[in-house]
This record gives structure tokens, sequence and C-alpha cells, in this order.
């Protein structure tokens, strides 16, 4: 099958907007399909690069938990520190606790392809999450551990300031918004939590696992654009 004609995204058809982000999902074989440039500009390291810094710093070598005591680094974030979107997940991995950098495995190259999809590279976004240290067997966070690393989290949104939030997977958006719903009732909708807005969609490692939730995740990103779009 011919690859769709390459239009700007803001003139995608329905069809053609969704044949791009399964082709750079790795959800279906679409040939052709060029992936978008990559961005020439820098990130802004002034304002809230510094206040970021002082997250960093008030964080410092963290032991508030059980969970540094098996850690080989602590995680805290990686991107533009004045991104208008921000990406929250879980916890580290096996990986992400080996480099100190999120979303570096496998789950980290999918959500690079969703990025793709949606125009945008690393370098335009902020990804961190709920935990800063990896659980034990990349078991659930407890309740504990999530309740100490959340204010951080928030002290880096606060930081960043991004437009939109999306939420990756079930325990980020219920740490996020402080709800006990699932992701299927979660998603869907634009949350409102502390002034910000808030997406919820599906953890790029489910998807790994259960590929057919793709198209629902590209609902989900097109909701993120469109807020992006339309928000000032």
């Amino acid at each position: 099958m011919a690859p769709p004609k390459s239009t700007s995204p803001d003139r995608d058809t329905p069809l053609q907007a969704t044949l791009r982000f399964a082709h750079a999902s790795g959800a279906w074989v679409v040939p052709g399909v060029a992936p978008p440039p990559e961005r020439a500009a820098e990130p802004d390291v002034g304002a809230p690069g510094s206040r970021l810094e002082r997250v960093r710093d008030a964080l410092g070598e963290c032991t508030r938990c059980r969970l540094s005591a098996g850690r080989t680094h602590l995680v805290f974030g990686v991107g533009n520190p004045d991104a208008d979107l921000m990406f929250v997940g879980e916890a580290p991995g096996a990986e992400e606790d080996r480099r100190g950098e999120p979303f570096v495995g496998r789950a980290g190259q999918l959500l690079d392809r969703m990025l793709q999809a949606m125009g945008l590279t690393r370098r335009d976004v902020y990804i961190a999450n709920v935990l800063k240290c990896r659980p034990p067997g990349n078991r659930d966070p407890g309740g504990d551990e999530a309740a100490t690393c959340t204010p951080f989290l928030w002290q880096q949104i606060d930081a960043i300031r991004p437009r939109v939030i999306c939420a990756l997977g079930t325990h980020a958006a219920r740490n996020l918004l402080a709800v006990e719903g699932s992701l299927a009732s979660l998603r869907g909708r634009v949350h409102r939590c502390r002034g910000w807005a808030v997406v919820v969609t599906y953890h790029p490692a489910y998807l790994l696992r259960t590929p057919g939730d793709k198209r629902k995740t590209w609902q989900d990103l097109q909701r993120v654009m469109g807020l992006l779009a339309t928000s000032t």
C-alpha cells in the first residue's frame, strides 16, 4: 500500500495522522513516511532551569525512604526546563536506574516514537517520574514511597510551568490527580489539577505488551496537541 502523501501536521486528514502515528510507534508497517525534522533550537536554560536546579539541590542524595538503599542512581528528570509539555511516568526501571535518566529502555524508545509522531523530540519536552528511585523488581510504588516523592514532582512542575501534563499510566495519573480511578475511567478527557491541564494515557511499557491500545493512545496525544495549540 502506498504511503499517505506528506502534508503538514495541521492539514493532515484523520487517517493520515493515524497512519503517521502508527508508523512512528511501530504498530503497523507504513513504508515511506518521512519522520519530522528535529528542531534546531536548544532549550532555554534561564530561569526555569535555575528553578529546577534548586529543586534538585533540595532533593539531594535522597534517603527519605527505603528505595534509596537499593538504587544505583537517583533519576530526577530530563529535557527542556521551559517545556510546554511534561510527561510523568511511574518510576525508573533497571536501565533508568543504571543510567540515571528516565525512559531510556524499551519503553523510552517507544516514547521517543510517540514524540516523533507528535512532531516533537526530547529536547522539546520534559520527562520525569513520580518516584525518583527504582522499586525492587519494578514493583508498583508503595503509598509511602509515592507520598515521599510526589512533593518533589510538584516542585518540578511548578519550576517548569508546562501548559499540559501527560500522565503515563495508572500510578502517574492517580498520584497527580489524587484519585483512585482506573486508567479507563481517567483517560478520554482533560483534567484540571492545581491549575494544570492533565491528560491521562497508557504507559509505553503497557503498550509494548498491548499494542492494540496504541490507537487509543494516539487519540490521547491528539488531545494533548489540541491543548498545546489552543492554550495561552
